[in-house]
């Protein structure tokens, strides 16, 4: 066993090694693509973000989602164990100057995140319970015509949502447990059995648990958050300062194909930046595309805010705590979860640990469901089919179990090599559908400067209407 481990892990790394030098190139350079075509989207509409969040659903199909469903589902998969224990890491290994690169990949991110959540709107389909799904894969095949490449993302995506993913979130659930020592099997067991019935359920139970949890447990962290800074405001200063220094310092060299060009902080920040907001991956436009809005850019501008709470806010909380306790210098040896609990101890005693293990109980297990909807919607795509579909589900609530009782040394770099497959189709899908994009925003600041509510109507794209016909839109 332990000689597959280490052929897997061997072939794992060589993967990674070669794939995100191309990726980060693809993920910045996408990003700023659609920065500056849109006009800097995600600054010039993010009051118009917020105004969509909260302006309620006139919903006519009772089978979809409301878009502020929509915007919980994908927040409760993005708000996980990255945010806590991926930060973690990428300080441990980056330096402080990986929270840096957290950041550009959110800024950049957030115009990717409009665009495919946009798209995912746009080409959603009705199913056979009158709900609506959607994706990457959808657009692949209905915009693109590539129905075996978009077949090849939802099995990357079922690959990372439905296995690794959820098998990372209950291990490191069992991780921050461990103040309480107890049994990683029956925490694994005690997962499964409260996953069940929100899993069988299917979206429309998956949207209801994630708007209920998502606004408490960021409220909950967030506000720890506030309690440290104020307690320590006068070394913010310092915290900012290790931040921007060490992001273009001559630190380590990543390697890789481009040999010198990226830091470990630049790729750590990256690669942690993107597990945590998922921003270009093609995860979050699942969730986009179940939900009921009058026009595909009001849901892409809800989905693009979800980034900035996700690492611009959430994931600078676990970098400040962090930074603040200095733990990262003198604590060898622990890493992730566990680091990111010591420096909650450091700065407010043994409760913070104590409140971590419950937070971060709240996160993981929301991300599990939240990634549990993805996968559904990539599932019914390649067949939607009743049996096939619960046996799925039987696997994923097993992954969850296994991922709970296993030493995954491996899973933080599967990880990697499933979501920059994913990544890296859906960034090239996003980039040929882009006039499309285009197209959709300026439909929708058209009808705004005309003092309308933005509505989009099929028939005023004759060429979009032969494509996608009346069911929908």
């Amino acid at each position: 066993m332990e000689y597959i481990t280490n052929y897997l892990s061997a072939g794992v790394d060589f993967a990674n090694y070669y794939l995100w030098d191309i990726l980060i190139i693809l993920l910045l350079g996408v990003g700023i693509l659609f920065t500056l075509t849109t006009g800097f989207v995600q600054l010039r509409l993010l009051p118009q973000s917020v105004k969509e969040i909260f302006k309620g659903s006139s919903k006519t199909n009772s089978n979809a989602i409301t878009p502020f469903q929509a915007f919980a589902t994908g927040l409760a998969s993005r708000v996980g164990v990255g945010n806590i224990g991926g930060v973690a890491i990428a300080i441990s290994i980056g330096g402080p100057g990986a929270i840096f690169w957290m950041w550009v990949t959110a800024l950049l991110g957030m115009s990717s995140a409009f665009a495919e959540s946009s798209l995912a709107q746009l080409f959603k389909i009705k199913d056979n319970n009158g709900q609506y799904r959607g994706g990457p894969a959808y657009y692949i095949q209905r915009g693109l015509n590539q129905r075996w490449l978009g077949i090849l993302f939802a099995l990357s995506l079922i690959l990372a949502f439905g296995f690794v993913f959820n098998a990372v979130q209950s291990n490191s659930i069992v991780a921050a447990t461990r103040i309480w020592n107890w049994n990683s099997h029956y925490v694994g067991l005690g997962l499964v059995l409260l996953s069940a019935p929100i899993i069988f359920g299917g979206i429309k139970r998956v949207a209801r648990t994630a708007e209920k949890i998502v606004p408490i447990m960021a409220f909950l962290y967030l506000g720890l958050t506030v309690y440290i800074i104020m307690i320590n405001l006068g070394k913010m200063p310092h915290v900012f300062g290790l931040i921007f220094d060490n992001a273009f310092g001559a630190k380590q060299a990543a390697g890789g194909i481009f040999g010198g060009l990226f830091s470990q902080a630049m790729l750590l920040g990256i690669k942690r930046g993107l597990f945590s907001n998922e921003a270009g991956m093609g995860s979050a436009p699942n969730a986009a595309a179940a939900a009921e809005v009058a026009h595909p850019v009001s849901q892409g501008l809800i989905q693009m805010l979800g980034v900035l709470v996700d690492t611009l806010i959430v994931c600078s909380a676990t970098a400040v705590i962090i930074l603040l306790s200095e733990v990262h210098l003198s604590t060898v040896g622990v890493e992730g979860v566990e680091l990111t609990q010591a420096a909650l101890k450091s700065e407010v005693g043994i409760w913070g640990s104590h409140f971590l293990a419950v937070v971060l109980f709240m996160f993981a297990f929301s991300s599990i469901i939240g990634n549990y909807a993805y996968a559904e919607s990539n599932v019914q795509f390649i067949k939607n089919d009743a049996t096939i579909l619960t046996i799925f589900r039987c696997m994923v609530l097993g992954m969850v179990y296994f991922g709970a009782v296993q030493k995954i040394d491996l899973v933080w770099n599967m990880a990697d090599l499933s979501m920059g497959i994913m990544a890296t189709i859906n960034l090239i899908a996003i980039a040929l559908l882009a006039p499309l994009v285009w197209r959709l925003l300026a439909d929708y600041q058209k009808q705004r400067r005309a003092g309308k509510e933005p509505k989009f109507d099929i028939k005023n794209h004759p060429d979009l209407r032969a494509k996608l016909g009346d069911d929908v839109w």
